[in-house]
């Protein structure tokens, strides 16, 4: 999975953010509040992401209403796991990575990791 640019991972964001559909208008007057950006630009953006599968779409009126398929955290997901897959030893990266982690995070870790283990015995 590439990495989102920095103009599609801020529409992203905030689309993440909110937790509902919204218009390019919408998006582009958000970002304006902090940097100026053309709607056109926006626009275009949104609509690579679209075409890319990150966003769909529904008509609304004479705009598109986008909403993210997929969430923030599958997005994180995919990308540690690209990492890891530019490793040829993936054991060795994962050591490396867990031993950058805060405690909370080993902790939530471990959870995640206990939570994987019941769903696959309950599976079996």
């Amino acid at each position: 999975m590439r990495r989102l640019g920095d103009l599609e991972a801020e529409i992203m964001d905030r689309l993440w953010s909110w937790k509902r559909p919204a218009t390019v208008r919408e998006i582009v007057d958000d970002i304006n509040e902090t940097r100026p950006v053309a709607y056109t630009t926006v626009m275009t953006v949104t609509n690579i992401l679209y075409t890319k599968g990150w966003l769909l779409r529904v008509k609304q009126g004479r705009a598109w209403v986008y909403t993210p398929v997929r969430s923030r955290e599958a997005y994180a997901a995919a990308l540690m796991e690209d990492g890891l897959g530019a490793s040829q030893d993936r054991p060795a990266a994962l050591v490396h990575f867990v031993e950058n982690m805060s405690a909370d995070e080993v902790a939530a870790l471990r959870k995640a990791l206990r939570n994987v283990s019941r769903q696959s015995r309950a599976n079996q």
